[in-house]
């Protein structure tokens, strides 16, 4: 029997369009086995929100336009979605059905703020670097949309899990992108870490290679659109490969007929 996806919505015989109450956790159902591994598999390849989903495309675009800015996104991103997946879960049999949305909203925003003051007060220099698309996360569809389809039917433990493992698969295609533009466009790697970091990852930055001048299509958001390309590219190229192996696998072997004749 083939087992439900993961983003498939729990639904209860008893429940019916309308209905008012609210929902209750469903404690005494056993966790399935390989759960966690599959929220790994789901979370960095098969349902990565930056690759597959391609939810958040307007931070990841528009700032990935160094290694220490995707980094800096990144490691915000993950932190919020996280936290708001531990709440979610942990509050989701006092939240009716009719305000979930906002609620959801109310607790991205709360720790978005926290994460913008952390910022501030720490790494003032990457606060600035990431300007407006800092508070933007609460808008991010991938932080309120694991919200929706998976921590607010599930246990803290296995929300908090999620939420890692889709806060990392979102940070590695931010580090990708991030990467390459900065490669390709200055051709240095790593270059202001110490906003980030602090003066001692100066000594981080190195210079891949010397140009005389920018090149600005890697750096301007057509750029960002066509590395994005290639990395989706890649991706499906990889998917199809792995399938084809699979299907040359399971391919049943044919049994050689043996031609009888009969003579006489």
């Amino acid at each position: 029997m083939a087992e439900p996806s993961i983003d498939t919505p729990n639904v209860n015989p008893g429940d019916e369009p309308g209905d008012n109450s609210v929902d209750k956790p469903d404690t005494s159902e056993p966790r399935k086995p390989g759960e966690y591994r599959e929220l790994v598999w789901q979370g960095l390849w098969k349902n990565n929100p930056g690759l597959v989903q391609l939810l958040g495309l307007c931070p990841l675009l528009a700032v990935t336009t160094t290694f220490t800015n995707a980094l800096g996104l990144g490691l915000a991103t993950l932190l919020v979605l996280i936290c708001s997946n531990a709440t979610v879960s942990a509050i989701r049999q006092w939240v009716p059905k009719e305000v979930r949305i906002p609620i959801f909203v109310l607790i991205i925003a709360a720790f978005v703020t926290c994460v913008q003051l952390l910022m501030n007060a720490y790494a003032y220099g990457i606060y600035q670097s990431l300007g407006i698309f800092l508070p933007l996360i609460v808008t991010n569809c991938a932080i309120i949309g694991r919200a929706e389809a998976y921590a607010s039917k599930n246990p803290i433990k296995q929300a908090s899990f999620d939420g890692l493992m889709m806060g990392i698969g979102f940070a590695l295609v931010l580090l990708a992108l991030g990467t390459l533009r900065e490669i390709l466009g200055q051709g240095t790697l790593f270059d202001g870490a110490h906003l980030l970091l602090g003066d001692w990852a100066k000594v981080l930055k190195i210079q891949v290679f010397d140009f005389d001048a920018q090149f600005l299509l890697a750096i301007l958001p057509p750029g960002a659109f066509i590395a994005m390309g290639f990395l989706i590219a890649a991706k499906n190229a990889i998917d199809n490969r792995q399938a084809e192996k699979l299907a040359k696998q399971n391919k049943p072997k044919e049994i050689a007929r043996v031609r009888v004749n009969f003579e006489g």
